[in-house]
């Protein structure tokens, strides 16, 4: 069984952004810009409302789904390779997925490179928690939830938080992760053809743009997941595509959390592109990924 038409739709709608996006000469207000019309895939989700807050000097948007959970919150991360995309971008997507867990979501608007390289994005991610724990959240009760450079950070925040002491979300859900910055993988090339909105010169790019300190070992294992002391980290569920340039970055995290023995699910999307959740509400495939992932909150959230 292939991919339904709505998925190959969503492939053909990922491939014109990007195409556009890679227009020569460009500047990069442009290229943002067009990134951002991404969020036309999703479909609004019914029973949503959005609310800006500024979260100790992040700026950052409530999803509030009716009915959820008052004690129950996501902190949800935005994809774009640290360069583009925005809280805008994914707030539909993010929508979708606070639904399924019953539970509203913070999506996090963090500061972009090159103008904010790393670690300003996982600072801001750190912050924002740090916001939702003064708001009366208890960690137990929050998920970890990203894709792309936001499926990453999903991951290093609560290893960063790990390595201070401190406690860290109850859950992750971790989509089409970044999670080997030396860019090495098979399916980084491999994938090439079947992935309609990363390349290799992509990646490099955004790693050029994230990475600027020249000191920086882009193997360091607190920059490539796949080589991270994943030991402690609250149960996590893995999503990628198999058709995505970083589907082995996928697969080798999830092997890495099973080497760690930490509670965890992988589930390779047959056919599936990178970031896939932008197709929230109108890809079957990806609904029924969303509703995994609000599966595993509900499952594992102040459990």
């Amino acid at each position: 069984m292939g991919a339904s038409p709505e998925a190959q739709q969503f492939a053909q709608f990922l491939e014109s952004v990007s195409a556009k996006a890679a227009t020569p000469g460009l500047d990069l207000a442009i290229v943002r810009a067009i990134v951002e019309t991404n969020h036309r895939a999703s479909t609004e989700p019914e029973g949503v409302t959005y609310a800006e807050v500024d979260a100790n000097g992040v700026p950052a948007l409530w999803c509030i789904p009716e009915g959820a959970d008052p004690d129950r919150a996501l902190l949800h991360f935005h994809f774009g390779g640290s360069v583009t995309a925005s809280m805008h971008s994914d707030r539909k997507a993010a929508g979708h997925i606070a639904k399924a867990a019953g539970a509203r979501s913070l999506v996090v608007d963090f500061r972009l490179a090159p103008e904010h390289p790393y670690p300003a994005q996982l600072d801001d991610a750190e912050t924002a928690y740090r916001w939702l724990l003064s708001q009366g959240y208890e960690p137990r009760n929050i998920g970890s939830t990203g894709h792309s450079i936001g499926g990453t950070l999903a991951v290093m925040l609560p290893l960063r938080l790990l390595a201070k002491g401190e406690a860290t979300p109850g859950a992750i859900v971790s989509v089409s992760p970044w999670t080997d910055l030396t860019v090495q993988n098979a399916s980084v090339d491999e994938n090439e053809k079947t992935d309609k909105m990363l390349s290799r010169g992509t990646l490099e790019l955004f790693r050029g743009a994230w990475l600027q300190d020249p000191a920086v070992d882009f193997a360091d294992p607190q920059i490539s997941l796949v080589n991270a002391d994943l030991t402690g980290l609250p149960p996590t569920i893995v999503h990628y595509g198999e058709y995505e340039t970083l589907a082995d970055d996928g697969a080798q995290l999830g092997q890495r959390l099973a080497d760690f023995k930490v509670t965890h699910e992988v589930h390779p999307m047959p056919e599936g592109q990178h970031s896939f959740i932008l197709g929230a509400g109108r890809v079957p495939e990806v609904d029924q990924a969303i509703r995994q992932m609000g599966v595993w909150l509900r499952r594992h959230l102040g459990a």
